[in-house]
């Protein structure tokens, strides 16, 4: 994968983790966090391993 190639991936790795994040607010603000604890384990399951990747993806680039 060219650089570019993985500064791309780590940028919509990022609009993951932003969305998700947002979503887990909104989750927490209206108390959907203990009615929807499921779906709220879930969207922390996501943003988890967007960050996992987006963290391997940036460790390579540094590597590189």
């Amino acid at each position: 994968m060219s650089p570019e190639e993985r500064q791309h991936v780590i940028n919509e790795l990022q609009k993951v983790i932003d969305d998700t994040q947002a979503t887990l607010s909104r989750f927490e603000a209206t108390g959907m966090a203990d009615e929807m604890r499921e779906d709220y384990d879930k969207l922390l399951g996501i943003l988890d391993d967007a960050v996992k990747q987006q963290r391997e993806h940036t460790q390579v680039m540094l590597g590189e």
